[in-house]
């Protein structure tokens, strides 16, 4: 799936609109296989992500659980170290 879709529910503060909306168009671009849609496809495309992120936002804002929220702040730091720890910084050179 896109990595660059986010887990969005169960978050402190909720999902926006425009985070949902977001994860919605890399949802049809992966599907699509298309980062823009030609003209042609152009207003199908749209309907998608207007059609995908009405569904998500419903999923997203009326699903329930006993979990106490994350805290983005937190979340964030943590996908940083995996992605240090992944992909790790080669040294800086050192200066003569």
């Amino acid at each position: 799936m896109c990595r660059s879709i986010k887990t969005l529910f169960n978050f402190e503060p909720p999902a926006t609109d425009d985070e949902i909306r977001a994860a919605s168009l890399q949802f049809v671009r992966k599907l699509s296989g298309f980062t823009a849609p030609s003209k042609s496809n152009e207003r199908e495309f749209n309907r998608a992500v207007e059609d995908i992120f009405t569904v998500a936002h419903r999923l997203v804002h009326n699903m329930t659980t006993t979990a106490e929220p994350r805290d983005r702040i937190v979340e964030a730091k943590k996908a940083k170290q995996r992605s240090l720890m992944r992909f790790p910084r080669p040294p800086a050179p050192r200066s003569a």
